[in-house]
């Protein structure tokens, strides 16, 4: 079992990577197996429903290959802020799994000028978050990053940035 402290420290460092676009970074934190996933609906199965992101390995890399294209695939491109709370921590189904659950709230603007649609407008997505976690080796690595998004039942804008 993990010490909710360190659980906490994890979400931080996480949100912090995303924000400061270390996105090689974030994508360590991930095993190979691991999956980035934002539901439509709250209890779907992967595989019966259809999911707003549904990454695997090969489908993150992708997407921070996108991100970090010359020239960028969103230009300007979005800068965001994460906000954690609310974390709990839950034994996993062995030592070494955990399952940590979070509040989290994402600030994404992109600079702009009116001429643009939706440039300089911030916007914010809430969300309930699971991070399955197993350790590997000495570190936590993320086996399964599920955001259940509070406005998921609306039209959702352009994605071209991490949750």
């Amino acid at each position: 079992m993990i010490k909710r402290e360190i659980a906490e420290d994890f979400l931080y460092m996480e949100a912090r990577l995303i924000d400061q676009r270390k996105f090689c970074d974030w994508l360590e934190l991930f095993t190979k197996d691991g999956i980035y996933w934002l539901p439509i609906n709250e209890n779907s199965k992967p595989k019966d429903h259809l999911s707003l992101i549904y990454d695997d390995d090969l489908r993150r890399r992708e997407r921070i290959r996108r991100l970090e294209l010359s020239p960028p695939s969103q230009a300007p491109f979005s800068s965001t802020l994460h906000v954690v709370s609310n974390v709990e921590v839950e034994a996993g189904d062995d030592d070494h799994d955990v399952v940590l659950h979070s509040v989290q709230m994402v600030y994404e603007i992109r600079g702009g000028d009116d001429r643009q649609f939706e440039l300089g407008d911030a916007r914010i997505f809430a969300a309930r978050a699971e991070h399955r976690l197993r350790l590997h080796d000495t570190n936590w690595k993320i086996v399964l990053k599920r955001m259940v998004l509070l406005n998921r039942h609306i039209p959702i804008p352009n994605l071209t940035f991490i949750i």
